[in-house]
Parts: C-alpha cells; structure tokens; sequence
C-alpha cells in the first residue's frame, strides 16, 4: 500500500522505480545492440538524426535532456566508426549538422526495428488503459521535475 512518503523504501520510491525500469530496458537495448556493434545510445542518437536533412549539433544532446558537451565523446566515436559525417554551414562556419552514413543508416534501421519489437512486447502485454495511466503520469513527473529544474535556475541566476 502506498502512502506519502516519511520514511520510505527503495521500492516505493518514484525515482528508484524509473531508474530500476530504464536500467533493464538498457541492458536489453545494449545487449540486442552490441549483436550489431552498436550500443543503446549510439541506437537512439541514430534515430534522432533526420536521414534525409541531417539534424543540427546542437540538437541531439536536449533531445535526451545532456548539455551538448556530454555527448561530444559519442559522436566523435560514432564518427570515427562512420556511423555519421559532419557538414558545416556554408553561411555560418559555427553551425553544423550531422548526417548519417549508409553504414548510418543500416544501423538506425536496426535500432528502429529494436525499439518497435521491445513497444510491441509492451503493448501486447499491458492493457491500453494502464498505458494511458503510464503516460499521464510518467509525463506530469517530467512536467514536475522540468519546472523544478526551471525555477532551481532562475534561483541561481539571481
């Protein structure tokens, strides 16, 4: 039974619950992955680069909530495996896109089809009006902990 927390135990902690559910469905990513040389975050860096247009630099660390500076080593990496090649702006030397190689692109393909299997596991397996709960809630944490981390800034700056 849950109960506002005083005292509280691992398991009735919302962070604990999170972490301890990403941390499995990392491995699991991770292991399907390394089967093809990639690891789960080269895979989600790779579907969130646009195929066709490339996607600016400076784009892919917010999308996974990093300063930009924590994912340089990564794409260094994935660059040096020619996974990705970078285009500078003709107009504009500071701004730069990535883009994927072919090699690029047959990885984000199979890191697609990864992700689909492992949703299509969930959806087969959960009733959908638990999943809509899931995601109420699961948003309204991330709704909370943004505004937090909005207002924790502001302090800051003062």
């Amino acid at each position: 039974m849950l109960h506002t927390p005083t005292k509280i135990k691992p398991e009735e902690s919302v962070d604990y619950n999170i972490k301890l559910a990403w941390y499995a469905i990392s491995r699991m990513y991770n292991a399907e992955g390394s089967k093809y040389g990639i690891t789960a975050s080269v895979g989600f860096i790779l579907i969130n680069i646009d195929p066709e247009a490339g996607t600016p630099a400076t784009k892919i660390a917010p999308q996974f909530g990093l300063e930009p500076r924590s994912i340089t080593r990564t794409l260094k990496s994935m660059e040096a495996d020619g996974l990705i090649f970078r285009k500078q702006s003709e107009t504009d030397k500071r701004f730069v896109r990535i883009f994927l190689t072919e090699k690029g692109k047959e990885k984000r393909e199979i890191a697609r089809r990864v992700i689909k299997k492992f949703n299509l596991l969930i959806y087969e397996n959960i009733e959908v009006e638990k999943l809509e709960v899931f995601f109420e809630v699961i948003n309204k944490v991330y709704q909370l902990v943004e505004e937090r981390n909005s207002r924790r800034k502001k302090q800051i700056k003062l």
